[in-house]
């Protein structure tokens, strides 16, 4: 049986992660509030859609949010994705539910309320930033095709907590594996019991963005 997905609000975002939702395998419903915009989405005949006041109980019962494995609220208004989310997860029980944020002053808030994921733009780029900040100078990142693994190549340095140290020593993320050692002229296939040196170059392979983590633990940078 096919999970149960309703988008509420923004017809630019609601359509492009509609389609992505759809090739994941979900049944997509979409509530928006303009008549004609409603009438494009309605051109893809796997998409729901719904025309109505996002914050109107009724509007969201017609969606049927009550068998909704997730909703995602999408307006422009951060009072109204709060509210939609407090009625589908308190109202509604809808199991997970997600909200876009304008103000990241109030993301905290948001959690606190119940909301189970908040997606703040402000946020996201400064996650970006920071990220950037922390790799210059110490590693660098190989993006993959779709983004789903992380492949950082880690210098080790005079200074690094990991120098003389056992790969089975190191308190690694278990997302992360060291696929690789460069150690001058020589790759060299790492094994439990090899031996980090000064100069070698470590290759790490990670998901869920553990790559991070691993780094610090391997470098000492902060």
């Amino acid at each position: 049986m096919k999970k149960h997905a309703v988008l509420i609000g923004s017809f630019n975002r609601a359509r492009s992660l509609a389609h992505s939702l759809l090739n994941k395998g979900f049944h997509v419903t979409i509530i928006y509030h303009d008549l004609e915009k409603c009438k494009i989405l309605a051109e893809n005949e796997s998409i729901n859609v719904l025309y109505g006041d996002e914050t109107k109980p009724f509007i969201l019962e017609d969606a049927n949010v009550q068998d909704a494995d997730l909703v995602i609220s999408l307006t422009s208004r951060d009072e109204d994705n709060l509210m939609i989310c407090e009625l589908c997860k308190k109202k509604y029980n809808v199991k997970k539910t997600f909200s876009v944020l304008n103000d990241p002053l109030k993301t905290e808030f948001f959690y606190k309320m119940g909301v189970d994921s908040v997606i703040c733009e402000v946020n996201a780029i400064t996650n970006v930033i920071e990220q950037q900040a922390f790799y210059e100078g110490i590693a660098t990142k190989i993006t993959t095709g779709e983004g789903r693994i992380g492949i950082a190549e880690v210098p080790i340095l005079k200074e690094s907590p990991s120098v003389g140290k056992k790969l089975w020593e190191i308190k690694l993320p278990k997302e992360v594996i060291i696929g690789c050692i460069i150690r001058g002229e020589v790759s060299l296939i790492p094994r439990g019991d090899t031996r980090i040196l000064i100069g070698d170059k470590l290759i790490l392979i990670s998901s869920n963005d553990q790559e991070l983590t691993a780094i610090k633990e391997l470098t000492g940078r902060i």
